[in-house]
């Protein structure tokens, strides 16, 4: 009948005050965890989206100053945020200053190359760009890390409890049936089925986004390897390792 049709909302009304406090702290669990699985996902949707963008307008010129130069902006792309740091302090380097003017196209084609020592403070900025920007992409992933972890153990908690109040009372009333434990056994168990709701769409979740997450660090390493490379290639003078 009743308990046939609703058994989740016939154990909720039968859990004990402790349950259902960790009821509602479980339910807070799943609306921050949900909402930073969402949030997470159009970000890493977006920054793909504008990393691509960045790629091809990269890739499209030899010059690995020309978008700098341009003031070009890829919001949300990772790898432009290297490419930024990168050009700033390779600038700053070479003419004194990472102001883009009208007069800077004059200025950069008159300064002279840097020595190797300049470019390692350029690879600094780089890494330093990665570093930062992979805190960013990492943040609030805790909260989905606790959920995952933290979860199934006030669900047990809750069931635990539970049940111990449902022995305390089978004991004070002395008659230790069926009928007389199972409400307050249902009431116990439904904590730990609200811990796996919450923890295994979290798990998921998270496992996902940290190896999303991963791959776009690596990739930006990579591409500051490469942005390094060709700075040295083209900017860096190295015949000033040789003393006089």
């Amino acid at each position: 009948m009743f308990l046939a049709s609703g058994g989740v909302l016939f154990a909720f009304e039968h859990s004990t005050v402790a349950g259902k406090i960790i009821l509602l702290a479980l339910a807070i669990a799943s609306i921050f965890s949900w909402s930073v699985m969402i949030t997470k996902l159009r970000l890493i949707r977006f920054a793909r989206k504008q990393t691509a963008r960045f790629l091809i307008a990269f890739r499209q010129d030899r010059q690995p100053l020309r978008l700098f130069e341009r003031n070009a902006h890829f919001p949300g792309a990772p790898m432009f945020n290297v490419y930024r740091a990168g050009c700033q302090e390779l600038v700053f380097q070479m003419v004194g200053s990472a102001e883009v003017d009208e007069t800077f196209r004059a200025r950069f084609g008159a300064a002279e190359r840097i020595t190797p020592a300049q470019m390692n403070a350029v690879r600094a900025a780089m890494e330093r760009a990665v570093g930062e920007t992979a805190l960013e992409l990492e943040s609030r992933m805790i909260l989905l890390a606790t959920a995952v972890s933290g979860a199934p153990f006030l669900g047990l908690l809750g069931t635990v409890w539970g049940v111990m109040d449902t022995f305390t009372d089978v004991a004070v009333a002395g008659s230790p049936n069926l009928a007389t434990m199972a409400p307050g056994v249902s009431g116990a168990l439904i904590t730990t089925v609200t811990a796996l709701c919450v923890a295994i769409p979290a798990m998921f979740g998270y496992n996902f986004l940290v190896t999303s997450i991963r791959a776009m660090i690596v990739q930006m390493e990579n591409f500051a390897a490469e942005l390094a490379s060709e700075f040295e290639h083209k900017y860096v003078e190295h015949s000033a390792r040789i003393g006089v």
